[in-house]
């Protein structure tokens, strides 16, 4: 049964329109385990631990990034830390991880629509990014990802990376002066389904790695018009997903 604290926060923040940068910020959900066991802790990081973990999180940004004005998009109001960018879902997750806890993947949120487990209609939130060359959007972090993967082996277009096993480091050359780092808990997952070919077709379910089940009649639709480039993987309010670059990297967002 879903968390009632948790249905009662998310009904609060609904929104009717593609957020902007000054609506109220997306929440990061954290949970102590996958969602694909049977004892799932999930939730928004509120009251003191979240404000604690906020703490920690801003005092990395200054210590350990410079300061970076992408990763200042973390903020505590109404209980709740709220905010994100795909960088600070990076760093938020590190700091998760030390306490046992960790970011959702797109896999965990597809199975936990699936399960009626989290009401994430009228929510906004990333899960992971979308590598389809070595071009724009994003041409610098695109090809840096791109060196690393062929570090590790064969690469094929579209590649899905999901935010929760990167890592972040201050990157001078960076136009945002941050840069991804591939882990050893990276999953490079190939994602045909997110190719450009692909706009606007319909899904209701996802498979196992979160990527859409195309149906004519579903009542979800995938947003992948791009070709090249580096793009983050948002699902926005009515549950479609997003992997274009219309959703900057930088941009902050709300969740519901």
């Amino acid at each position: 049964m879903p968390n009632p604290r948790f249905l009662q926060t998310a009904e609060r923040w609904k929104n009717k329109e593609i957020p902007t940068e000054r609506e109220k910020k997306q929440r990061p959900i954290k949970q102590k385990t996958p969602f694909a066991t049977g004892n799932v802790n999930y939730s928004f990081l509120e009251g003191n631990s979240g404000k604690q973990i906020l703490e920690e999180y801003n005092q990395r940004v200054k210590a350990d990034y410079k300061d970076s004005s992408a990763l200042k998009v973390l903020s505590f109001a109404d209980n709740v830390v709220q905010g994100s960018n795909p960088f600070a879902f990076v760093l938020l997750n590190k700091i998760l991880t030390q306490q046992k806890m960790r970011i959702a993947t797109p896999a965990d949120l597809e199975r936990a629509l699936e399960k009626e487990a989290i009401n994430l209609r009228d929510t906004y939130g990333d899960s992971g990014l979308v590598l389809r060359g070595g071009g724009e959007p994003n041409q610098y972090l695109a090809r840096d990802l791109i060196n690393q993967v062929k570090q590790k082996g064969s690469l094929q277009y579209p590649l899905m990376i999901p935010l929760e096993g990167l890592d972040l480091k201050y990157d001078s050359n960076s136009p945002h002066n941050l840069s991804f780092q591939l882990t050893d808990f990276s999953e490079l997952i190939y994602a045909s389904q997110l190719n450009k070919i692909n706009q606007s077709k319909k899904f209701n379910r996802a498979d196992e790695q979160g990527l859409p089940i195309f149906e004519d009649n579903g009542s979800r639709t995938l947003y992948s018009n791009e070709d090249g480039g580096l793009c983050r993987l948002c699902r926005n309010r009515d549950l479609d997903l997003n992997a274009r670059f219309r959703f900057s990297l930088i941009r902050t967002t709300m969740a519901g």
